[in-house]
């Protein structure tokens, strides 16, 4: 096995410009957290895409089965005020 490998995994988010919502940009292998904002900052800004970047290892990443979606999402079919788009938004807010 790689030396590489051996290294924790880290998930990589950038934000591209201020109010946007963070997106997955990919994955790399760090020793530690400032390791991997720095290799994220060389790997995937290199032309100034982003404004921000989260990294977050994978073991500690939990996520919700596709199985389980009847039992997990569709309590929330009946309160429709929960959904953004219940809402209208003023043209001053962009963004959204």
């Amino acid at each position: 096995m790689s030396r590489f490998t051996d290294l924790p995994l880290f998930e990589v988010f950038v934000r591209s410009k201020r109010g946007i919502d963070h997106k997955h940009v990919g994955s790399l292998h760090a020793e530690n957290h400032e390791q991997a904002l720095e290799y994220a900052r060389d790997c995937y800004t290199r032309r100034t895409e982003g404004v921000s970047i989260w990294v977050v290892k994978s073991s500690d990443i939990v996520a919700s089965q596709e199985s389980d979606a009847e039992s997990f999402y569709d309590p929330m079919d009946d309160k429709p005020y929960r959904h953004a788009s219940h809402y209208e938004l003023p043209d001053a807010v962009k963004n959204m």
